[in-house]
């Protein structure tokens, strides 16, 4: 049986085969596979996660009913070390679309060099609707149900869509209690207080603009020439429209789940930083007129950089979108039909795996501050993480060159193979 096939197989898995996203996941998959030398069965292990947990989750509401919610961990890999991805929050979560993120996650985390396997996992709720108390109850006792394939050689928990560090410090708090000892280092992107790292928020987004700054250098085209379009105004898209700010480029629209806006001549991002924090609106904003959000991403500018969800940008959309450089904050935002369209017009793409990796390489930064009880400042932080941001990004865009692979695929290889390799030394038990 081919590498592709065995792929085909699986994302046709009766378990994840209503997942778009994870047939997405695989589909990347079997694309990489076809252009690499690798076992066949080791192409066919790393398309099925290692470890899917589907746990009910009641709490007590705040009126006094009983709610079940439900939430997952997946673990695709356990090869490469503890294994390692966020926890989101959202109405849309599933099985399906949990597995293709720690499918993505464990080639990050390849990709970056990292000790870590990839996870994630997730609760379907809208955590808007819920209380401070009912998040903590929610949070702690998913904790509880997913407790026995968790721990800091095992499974380490991040924030995601709809957590933050409070979430992470509930997480740490209930593990804790039940070993009997602090235990920082089972969670990362938790409060400092708590042993978080300094610079872990804003790392994603700091991220993101280290591999744009490489980009516009290499196309030759002057940061203060540039526009820049954010899809998403949240712990990613804020910090990367701050970063462009900072850089001299013009942020022209900014949408968020709330809206859009645009302003020609650029948005003051400090103020409308301001505005946001201060529990208002980005389409309240004065500085900017609200446009449809369909326009968002076909505003023409230097930078897109889509900062949400997965599957914005799609065969529906793609050959209306007018940017030069494609940034992808969030995970899979664009589908492998629209990455076709982009890569055929020349769009140069900074791919998820690579482009929005900064978060895990700071997590992975937390985690051994936590192990060895020894922190470091933020300078230090962030210059390492410039380090090994831009390290990846020169390793992908060689292999581009050499193979004549989309930034895409060299990405992908680059992930999947160090992840086959470890399999392939460690063999199959028994």
């Amino acid at each position: 049986m081919s590498s592709s096939s065995s792929v085909q197989q699986a994302s046709q898995s009766p378990v994840f085969a209503n997942s778009p996203v994870y047939r997405m996941a695989c589909e990347q998959l079997r694309s990489v596979a076809e252009v690499m030398n690798t076992d066949p069965g080791i192409i066919e292990r790393l398309s099925i996660p290692k470890r899917s947990l589907i746990v009910s989750v009641p709490i007590r509401m705040d009126d006094g009913s009983v709610h079940c919610f439900v939430g997952y961990r997946v673990q695709h890999s356990l090869t490469s070390g503890a294994s390692k991805g966020g926890l989101r929050y959202a109405p849309s979560v599933d099985l399906g679309e949990v597995a293709a993120l720690a499918m993505w996650m464990s080639w990050k985390c390849g990709i970056m060099n990292l000790p870590f396997s990839g996870a994630k996992g997730g609760i379907a709720c809208d955590p808007a609707k819920l209380s401070r108390g009912e998040l903590e109850r929610l949070t702690r006792r998913y904790t509880e149900e997913v407790l026995n394939i968790i721990g800091p050689r095992v499974d380490v928990m991040a924030p995601d869509m709809g957590t933050d560090e409070q979430t992470m410090a509930w997480i740490m708090d209930t593990y804790s209690m039940k070993i009997g000892y602090a235990c920082p280092e089972i969670v990362t992107g938790k409060p400092i207080e708590l042993g978080g790292c300094v610079g872990r928020r804003e790392a994603t987004g700091r991220g993101v603009v280290y591999c744009i700054t490489e980009a516009l250098q290499e196309l030759k085209i002057p940061a203060h020439e540039a526009t820049a379009v954010v899809q998403g105004f949240g712990n990613v898209g804020s910090v990367v429209c701050q970063e462009l700010h900072a850089r001299g480029i013009k942020v022209i629209a900014v949408g968020d789940r709330y809206g859009s806006i645009y302003n020609k001549n650029g948005i003051d991002i400090p103020e409308l930083v301001l505005h946001v924090n201060e529990g208002k609106r980005v389409t309240e904003f004065q500085g900017a007129e609200i446009i449809p959000d369909r326009e968002l991403l076909t505003t023409p500018c230097t930078i897109l950089a889509p900062c949400a969800l997965e599957q914005q940008i799609t065969i529906e959309n793609a050959s209306r979108i007018q940017c030069r450089i494609l940034a992808e904050g969030a995970n899979g935002p664009t589908t492998p039909e629209a990455d076709k369209i982009l890569n055929e017009a020349g769009v140069f793409i900074i791919p998820d795996v690579l482009c929005n990796a900064g978060g895990v390489t700071v997590s992975y930064f937390e985690w051994v501050q936590d192990l060895q009880q020894y922190f470091w400042n933020e300078d230090q932080v962030n210059a390492k993480l410039k380090d090994l941001m831009l390290q990846s990004f020169h390793r992908v865009r060689k292999l581009a060159k050499e193979r004549k692979l989309s930034m895409r695929m060299a990405a992908l290889s680059l992930g999947v193979s160090k992840v086959a390799l470890e399999k392939a030394k460690r063999g199959l038990f028994p």
